[in-house]
C-alpha cells in the first residue's frame, strides 16, 4: 500500500476502539533490549538522512523541501495510530454522506453506536494484522498533530516501523545494517515522488475521494453486493455465470464505476511501488554491499506468506494485487528508463495526464509511444 468523519458524524466508527483494539491484538515485536532499541532507532534515522542524497542523485528527482519532512521511528502501535489518523481524514466525506443518509428516524442512533463499535473492533482487528507487516509508509493524509508532526507546507510523514525491520532482518538471517539502508531506499524514495511532484498528492486524494463518491451506502444493496462476493469466492456462484477472475473480496463488492477508478488507482500505485524498487535496486550495489543476497530472501519472503492463514487473508483483502503492483511497476519503470533514459522516464511526474494507465504499465512501450510522440511533436 498508503479515515472517516469526526464530529459530524460520531457514531458511524468508534476510533478510539480500532485503536484500543489494534493495540490490544497487535503482536509483540522482536526481543531487543532497551540498548539495542535506541540503536536500532539512531541508525535508521541515520540511513534515512543518507537516503536522501542517494535517492535524489540516482533519480535526478527531489527538492528542498523533503528535507522539511519529519523521518519518524514508529512501533506497531504507533504506526496503527499515524493510520487511523489518517484513515479518519480521508473518509471524512463517505461517513458524512451515510450521517445523511442514515436520517434521524427512531432506534437509528442506537443502531448507530452499536455499528460504531462492530466497524471500530473490525478495524482494529485488520490493523493489528498489517502493523506486523508494514516496514516504512510514506504517510501523507492524516492531519499535523504533536504526535505526527508534517513538513511546513503540509506534507506528510515517513514512517519506519523499527521492530518489523528487525524481525524481518532476523528471519531472513541479512546482514542488519545493510538491510536496514535498503529498506530507508525505498521508503525515501517514496518520499521524494511526493515532496518532488506537488500535485501527486492531491491527485490521489481526488481519485480516492472519488472512488468514495461511488459506495453506495443503502445498506441492504451492499449486502446483495457482499453476498454475491462470498459466493463467488467459495465457488456458489450461480449456474452459468463467468468466475471472478481471480479477484478479491474487496473487489467483488465494488460498483462498476469503482472499478474504473482502481484501475487507474492501481496504475498509480504500480507505477509508485515499482520506481521504489527500481531505485532501491540501482542505488543498491552502490551503498549496500549484500544486496543481492537481501533483494533474493525478500522476494522469496514476499511471494510465499508466512503461513497458510497469511496466504487467505491476503486473497481476501487484496494484498496479492499488492505484490503484482511491484513486480509490474518495476518491470515498467525499467522497460521505460532502457528505452527513454531516467530524464525520459521522468516525464511521468509532469502531470496526471503523462500517468500510466493500467494497460500501459503492462505494455511500456503504449506509455512511451504516448507521451514521447505527443511532447515531441
Amino acid at each position: 500500500m498508503t479515515s472517516f468523519g469526526g464530529a459530524a458524524s460520531p457514531g458511524m466508527v468508534d476510533w478510539n476502539l480500532a485503536v484500543t483494539t489494534a493495540t490490544r491484538l497487535v503482536r509483540p515485536g522482536p526481543d531487543v533490549s532497551r540498548d539495542e532499541a535506541r540503536a536500532v532507532v539512531a541508525e535508521l534515522r541515520r540511513h534515512a538522512k543518507a537516503s536522501e542524497e542517494h535517492v535524489r542523485g540516482f533519480t535526478r528527482m527531489g527538492t528542498d523541501e523533503a528535507r522539511d519532512t519529519p523521518v519518524l521511528v514508529v512501533d506497531r502501535p504507533g504506526w496503527v495510530r499515524a493510520n487511523v489518523a489518517g484513515f479518519r481524514e480521508i473518509l471524512k466525506p463517505l461517513l458524512e454522506k451515510m450521517q445523511q443518509r442514515r436520517g434521524n428516524t427512531p432506534g437509528n442512533a442506537v443502531l448507530g453506536a452499536v455499528g460504531g463499535k462492530v466497524t471500530g473492533v473490525e478495524l482494529g482487528m485488520l490493523l493489528s494484522f498489517l502493523s506486523s507487516r508494514v516496514l516504512g509508509q510514506y504517510e501523507t493524509f492524516a492531519p499535523t498533530t504533536r504526535d505526527l508532526p508534517a513538513a511546513p507546507n503540509g506534507g506528510g510523514r515517513l514512517l519506519l516501523v523499527a521492530p518489523n525491520i528487525v524481525h524481518v532482518e532476523r528471519e531472513l538471517d541479512v546482514e542488519p545494517h545493510d538491510f536496514r539502508l535498503w529498506v530507508c531506499l525505498h521508503e525515501e524514495t517514496h518520499r521524494t515522488q511526493f515532496t518532488a511532484v506537488p500535485w501527486l498528492r492531491d491527485h490521489l486524494e481526488g481519485e480516492i475521494q472519488s472512488f468514495l463518491a461511488e459506495t453506495d451506502v443503502d445498506p441492504m444493496t451492499f449486502l446483495e453486493r457482499v453476498r454475491d462476493a462470498v459466493q463467488s469466492l467459495v465457488g456458489g456462484r450461480p449456474e452459468g455465470e463467468e468466475d471472478n477472475g481471480g479477484r478479491s473480496f474487496v473487489e467483488l463488492v465494488q460498483t462498476p464505476a469503482q472499478r474504473e477508478i482502481l484501475g487507474r488507482l492501481t496504475a498509480v500505485m504500480s507505477l509508485l511501488e515499482g520506481h521504489a524498487d527500481y531505485v532501491m535496486d540501482g542505488v543498491g550495489p552502490s551503498v549496500v554491499p549484500t544486496v543481492s543476497e537481501i533483494r533474493e530472501k525478500f522476494q522469496q519472503r514476499r511471494a510465499k506468506g508466512a503461513s497458510r492463514l497469511d496466504l487467505a487473508l491476503r486473497k481476501l483483502l487484496g494484498l496479492d494485487a499488492k505484490l503484482r503492483q511491484y513486480r509490474d511497476g518495476e518491470r515498467f519503470v525499467r522497460a521505460v528508463v532502457d528505452q527513454v533514459g531516467v530524464d525520459g522516464f521522468n516525464r511521468v511526474w509532469t502531470s496526471p495526464n503523462t500517468l500510466p494507465t493500467k494497460t500501459e504499465i503492462a505494455k511500456p512501450a503504449d506509455w512511451v509511444a504516448r507521451v514521447h510522440r505527443k511532447t515531441e511533436s
